[in-house]
């Protein structure tokens, strides 16, 4: 930490609650006479104070901390600046692969002749196993029993690798499955606000492999997602690579009325900065209205900062900080550090603080926000809880399921895995379940389109949130007194943040009402928003298929793209955890809440569902009451010890991991393999075809699947012949550290629409020229035989969603260059840069469809190869039929580091030759 040269004098002493610390003054920057700092928004002060601490002269100068200091709100800033965090946080699901590519580095420099044990972690590194626990049984009190069992026998050689992990890698920690959500445990036991290294007191900053690694913000902390590929270089002392944000400011006002909840002011939130447009910026929430916030409500805001599209949504150090700090048991020297640095530094907020100058703001009167959910394909795609029922039936004929048409004409139907009948397997890798009630079995024949097979309390966005939890608890409460029951055909389940909430939930005497009407616990970790939603009963399937029906799914969490919540669902929508247990208890999604009965109480009564909704009143006594420090202390007191079967689990020891070859889990990574010292030149990119020709909003969930593995899919193909049972399938996300099923699975999303095989939907394409429709691995493999580059072009919002290095991880052994579309995320742009995959972008007014692009032509892209730098202009020419035509598209490598990245092949040979030069 002292490193810094402090060219600006700035190191300062600072005492906290009886400790003596130094930091790096902004006020005393301010009094040298650089930039304007009172004026800057927090979390420009934040980004000010890393440059300050980091300054080396080289990847940090004079120049970055002024420019920085002098930000200047009314431009886009084409500065570029080196961000090194505090520290890293992974998810299992995005974790095992940063693990597999440290590993296959210290194979790779042992190959070279370096020392294999100097490839380690240079920041402090947690990984959280959260994302491996499926819905496999529900409804029942042995539901979480057996699904941990089931967790276990699946994963138990991931959990095997991470613990080698644990104990032969240095600075990294591993919080063993069962423990809560990756966020939630951030937000209620990692995160310090105001960390101390060597003597010196800083802000708590992290960058983390899952998107929503944003809910940390609520808690004051700068911290958002990225790349498995760029935490990974962050871990190895790489400093994370950006241009000088926009700040936009989002000013809240008032108060939130009776009967609105924390779901319904981020779905609204949403909403306004998607339809604002606020990609690639800084979003940071202003005003009085903050002080009507708890920090949970902040929580569930800063958690969907993807989904609004932002890179962070923050909100600043206040007194209800502190508070949290004080009831999630954090010790005393914490909060004291934190209140002391944070009012020297300017970093404490008050309803006196002037506002910050921003780039651009928004107002909402917390007064106005209303009953709301999102659906049923996006996040922003918000609707007043009254419309839901005619939203749903506009949206319905959009939803149903198109029987595939001729691909062209001439052109025979794939002889192989057809979309219909990838998607017909539905989930996989799972047991059979019990029914959700013995008392009342299902009758297919009850399914109609629009019936609820799905309500989960999911992890995640409204689960780290106290109140909308209990107020889900105090409807079942009245629910189950009036006779209400779930609808049979419904799969509910209640999957907590973290151990703390079932601690809460009896306290505050809801949880046996919840049991009551089905939602039992199933597993404390990312279920149902992630694609582990299990599958669902026989019977329910069945009537599905044979009916082909648009059922639905609702869910307390935040994403519900196509195919991403379960196969065979096709409305899906996010709502607040008592909605969820109101739409149970109607079973259906085309009924008008507002104004239709949820059903017939046992007196013979129609029940509404004003009758058992909550006063805001009765939520907060029950909640005050409730939420008790003692269960965090309890639940985070041994948090990284783990119950006996993970403390059973074997550690493999040494230097290097011993591989195994027969392994459908864990391989080393290809690309690590046989890199040689200097990188070879940047050429070109000549005769390319298009593998896929893609519409708007084709998320990492289309390029990299996380759910389930479809039997007749070259996935599924592959561990057949590897000798695993359908029943062992398990899913996408638990086989990331094994790259034969990634890159198999690399666009394989059944609800994929590729252009080039018109009439269908799932992974597939036609191999160039003519062709069958076949599935886009085969095709891949068969253009690399001929030594054929290969290219995707896309429309708007190219790579939205999660975090997914295997997105780009895929598209690049797919053997793809480049990507064209009309704008990107910004997560995926960078991570394909990270792998050696051109990003280019059409130029303003272009697309596809403006050039008369049909995916029939060959590619040439030029002035790659010479004068290489950000953001040039290069040259795309293409031909079919003999027509040739050219134009020019923007080149998304966006600063000079990703410039040396792209040289060297992508970020790993880079890191990897930064070391060996040492």
């Amino acid at each position: 930490m002292s490193k810094s040269i402090d060219t600006f004098k700035t190191r300062s002493a600072l005492n906290a609650g009886g400790t003596n610390h130094q930091y790096f003054s902004l006020k005393s920057l301010a009094r040298a006479g650089v930039g304007h700092i009172d004026r800057l928004p927090f979390t420009i002060k934040i980004l000010l104070e890393n440059v300050l601490r980091q300054e080396d002269g080289l990847n940090v100068t004079q120049d970055h901390i002024r420019a920085v200091a002098g930000w200047d709100a009314s431009k886009q800033s084409d500065q570029e600046i080196s961000f090194m965090p505090a520290r890293v946080i992974l998810q299992d699901f995005t974790g095992v692969p940063c693990v597999v590519d440290l590993a296959s580095m210290r194979d790779a420099v042992a190959a070279l002749g370096g020392n294999p044990a100097a490839i380690n972690p240079l920041q402090a590194v947690d990984l959280v196993i959260d994302h491996s626990v499926q819905v496999d049984r529900f409804g029942g009190p042995n539901a979480f029993g057996e699904n941990v069992d089931l967790e276990y026998s699946r994963n138990g050689e991931r959990y095997s690798f991470l613990k080698w992990g644990q104990s032969s890698l240095r600075n990294f920690r591993v919080v063993p499955p069962g423990t809560g959500i990756v966020h939630q445990v951030n937000l209620e036991y990692l995160g310090q606000v105001v960390t101390t290294r060597e003597g010196f007191a800083f802000p708590d900053t992290l960058i983390g492999t899952d998107s929503h690694t944003t809910m940390i913000n609520a808690l004051g902390i700068v911290g958002w997602g990225v790349g498995g590929i760029e935490a990974e270089a962050a871990m190895l002392g790489q400093p994370v690579s950006m241009l000088i944000p926009q700040v936009v400011g989002f000013k809240l006002k008032g108060r939130m009325p009776e009967g609105a909840t924390a779901t319904d002011l981020v779905l609204t939130v949403t909403q306004m900065l998607r339809k604002r447009g606020v990609v690639g910026k800084f979003v940071e929430f202003y005003g009085t209205g903050l002080s009507a916030l708890s920090l949970p409500d902040r929580a569930t805001i800063a958690n969907m900062a993807p989904e609004y599209g932002a890179t962070v949504g923050f909100f600043p150090v206040d007194e209800e900080t502190l508070t949290y700090l004080k009831l999630s048991a954090r010790p005393s020297d914490v909060i004291d550090r934190a209140r002391a640095y944070c009012q020297e530094q300017g970093l404490f907020r008050t309803d006196a603080t002037p506002d910050p100058v921003f780039s651009d703001t928004l107002e909402l009167d917390l007064s106005t926000v209303g009953a709301s959910v999102a659906g049923p394909k996006r996040p922003q795609d918000r609707v007043n809880l009254a419309d839901t029922k005619s939203s749903f039936l506009a949206a319905l004929p959009s939803l149903v399921k198109k029987t595939p048409a001729p691909v062209l004409a001439g052109v025979a139907a794939a002889p192989l895995s057809t979309p219909a009948k990838m998607a017909s397997e539905g989930p996989v890798g799972v047991q059979p379940k019990p029914s959700i009630d013995t008392d009342h079995p299902v009758n297919p024949n009850a399914l109609v389109d629009g019936s609820v097979v799905i309500a989960a309390i999911t992890s995640c966005t409204n689960t780290s949130n106290p109140g909308v939890l209990v107020q889900a608890g105090l409807l079942a409460r009245k629910a189950a007194a009036l006779g209400l029951k779930s609808k049979p055909w419904v799969k509910t389940s209640l999957a907590p943040g973290s151990k703390v909430v079932i601690d809460y939930l009896k306290a505050a005497d809801v949880l046996e009402s919840l049991e009551n009407l089905g939602f039992f616990l199933v597993g404390f970790g990312c279920t149902t928003c992630i694609g582990n939603s299990g599958p669902l009963p026989e019977d329910i399937e069945k009537g599905i298929k044979e009916k082909e029906l648009v059922v639905a799914s609702v869910l307390s969490g935040n994403r519900n793209f196509e195919g991403r919540i379960h196969p065979m669902v096709r409305a899906n929508y996010l709502m607040s955890p008592p909605l969820v247990v109101a739409y149970a208890l109607a079973g259906r999604i085309d009924l008008d809440l507002t104004t239709e009965a949820l059903g017939t109480g046992k007196d013979g009564k129609k029940i509404f569902l004003k009758d058992i909704w909550p006063t805001n009143a009765e939520v907060q006594d029950a909640t005050r009451k409730a939420v008790r420090s003692e269960f965090f202390a309890k639940q985070y007191g041994q948090v990284f010890e783990g119950d006996a079967p993970w403390k059973a689990v074997p550690a493999p020891k040494g230097d290097t991991f011993a591989w195994d070859a027969k392994s459908t889990y864990i391989r080393r990574a290809q690309f690590l393999e046989n890199v040689p010292r200097t990188p070879a030149a940047v050429s070109d990119v000549r005769q390319a075809r298009v593998l896929a020709l893609l519409g708007d909003s084709v998320t990492t969930d289309h390029i990299s699947p996380a759910g389930s593995i479809a039997l007749d899919s070259p996935a599924g193909n592959y561990l057949v012949e590897n000798g695993v049972k359908k029943a062992d399938f398990n899913s996408y996300g638990a086989r990331r550290g094994n790259h034969e099923v990634m890159i198999r699975g690399t666009f394989a999303n059944v609800r994929l629409k590729n252009l080039l095989a018109p009439g269908t939907e799932g992974g597939v394409t036609r191999k160039l020229p003519g062709g069958n429709v076949t599935p886009i691995y085969d095709a891949a493999m068969a253009y690399e035989k001929e030594n054929v580059p290969l290219i995707i072009v896309a429309g708007k919002e190219y790579g939205s969603g999660s975090s997914r290095d295997w997105a780009a991880k895929g598209t690049r052994m797919l053997g793809i260059r480049a990507v064209l579309a009309e704008s990107y995320e910004r997560i995926h742009r960078s991570n394909l840069v990270m792998m050696g995959v051109l990003p280019l972008q059409f130029e303003e007014g272009q697309n596809a469809g403006a050039l008369d692009i049909t995916g029939e032509e060959t590619f040439d892209i030029e002035g790659i190869e010479n004068d290489l730098k950000p953001l040039k202009l290069v040259t795309v020419r293409t031909t079919t039929n003999g027509q040739k035509r050219e134009f020019k598209a923007v080149l998304r490598i966006d600063t000079p580091k990703e410039i040396e990245y792209y040289r060297h092949g992508g970020i790993m040979p880079y890191v990897l030759r930064q070391i060996l030069s040492k």
